[in-house]
């Protein structure tokens, strides 16, 4: 039976996360995973999981060099080779993109067309695409033969009404720089969706959720006949819940009055985006397991953090059922949403008008790992709660596949 393989590459401002998936009929199996860390570094940290193994390898790039993201993907497919033979049987390779503007509502084969129309969209995602690209262009070298496919953060959202995506700011204006929400986890998001019709036995076009994805990055989602109606971040992924280090929602006069008192623009988007969220009002971490850790052991700024984290999340949520006119699961996922049943419960308790009450002993004990048969965490009287873990690298695995 032939073997082929598919590599997912994600490439971050400063970090390249791949996936090596086998394809055999049907079946997807992860043959390797891992993540190039501090590509702004002289040296990048690279861990590389294969056959259940890991192993973590330096790799030391040039002050000079302007692309370090390149030195570090060959690097990684120096290592895969070692393990896999890619060169033999890599059949094509799937890219997450961050910002696909208003240009892409799908994944599509990757030309030299499209590599323009992404860097039409690079001042919609001036750390992100830029990244994308090199990482494009660093795989075509390598594999010129090999049909490519980007997959886009954005594209899920494409289907939400001019309501849900128009800001209330003079319209030729948002007409010419392209201003408006976009969204992002959009991959999520559409995995989660097709996760949970299965769950409930029901059609994806005949199916309603509410969808919290909940990272170090966090975004909730109203689904409807499985397109997205709205979203909770922006035109960037700094609007919407509190996050680990961005701010979400604030009154954007704050900006202003923080520029009346001497703080300069940079300084000001560093803050929101590197500075804010539960490190802010923590003072100490951004890390949810870390804030819930310090909240028990009484640390009032830590309670603090998590007790906002939870009421604006359950704000969303409630405010994501405006687009709805029914719905059938309230759904938990990304590393928070799976994992931790302290923040699962106080949001869910700030929910009980809109008929959700969650079953404390189910929550307590989800395995997120383990929830192919049952991931409810509701009592027999509440609307349905589920966590469902996500996998967007197994999302952008079918789209290349699908496509090539």
């Amino acid at each position: 039976m032939a073997k082929h393989f598919i590599l997912v590459i994600n490439c971050g401002s400063s970090s390249v996360k791949f996936a090596l998936f086998q394809i055999i009929e049907q079946q997807h199996t992860q043959l390797s995973f891992g993540n190039a860390e501090s590509l702004n570094q002289a040296e990048a940290k690279i861990t590389i999981n294969a056959l259940g193994q890991t192993k973590q390898h330096c790799c030391k790039l040039n002050s000079s060099d302007t692309k370090p993201h390149a030195l570090a993907i060959n690097f990684i497919l120096t290592l895969l080779e070692n393990h896999f033979d890619i060169s033999k049987h890599l059949i094509g390779i799937g890219h997450r993109v961050v910002h696909g503007g208003q240009l892409f509502n799908e994944s599509v084969i990757i030309t030299q067309q499209v590599i323009e129309q992404i860097k039409a969209c690079i001042p919609l995602a001036p750390l992100h695409n830029p990244a994308n690209i090199l990482g494009i262009n660093t795989l075509a070298k390598r594999f010129s033969n090999l049909p490519q496919v980007a997959v886009f953060d954005t594209a899920f959202h494409q289907t939400m009404p001019k309501t849900a995506f128009t800001y209330a700011l003079p319209h030729q204006l948002c007409q010419k720089l392209g201003i408006r929400r976009y969204g992002f986890h959009g991959t999520s998001h559409r995995y989660i969706t097709s996760q949970a019709a299965k769950q409930l036995e029901k059609q994806i076009d005949q199916a309603s959720f509410v969808i919290a994805h909940l990272g170090n990055g966090a975004s909730v989602c109203a689904v409807a006949n499985g397109k997205s109606l709205d979203t909770s971040m922006g035109m960037t992924p700094l609007e919407g819940l509190v996050m680990g280090t961005r701010s979400g929602d604030i009154d954007p006069g704050i900006f202003s009055y923080l520029l009346a008192n001497n703080h300069r623009p940079e300084a000001i988007d560093l803050m929101l985006n590197k500075k804010s969220g539960l490190l802010g009002i923590s003072g100490e971490s951004n890390d949810m397991r870390k804030i819930c850790q310090l909240a028990n052991e009484g640390k009032v700024e830590a309670q603090l953090a998590l007790d906002v984290f939870c009421f604006r999340l359950a704000k969303y949520i409630s405010a994501m059922l405006v687009s709805l006119k029914s719905i059938d699961a309230l759904i938990f996922t990304g590393g928070i949403g799976e994992n931790s049943s302290q923040v699962r419960e106080k949001t869910v308790n700030h929910l009980s008008l809109l008929g959700f009450e969650i079953n404390t002993n189910l929550n307590r004990n989800i395995d997120s790992t383990k929830t192919q048969n049952n991931p409810a965490i509701n009592t027999a009287q509440s609307r349905a709660i589920l966590v469902i873990p996500t996998n967007e690298e197994l999302m952008i695995v079918n789209d290349t596949i699908e496509l090539i």
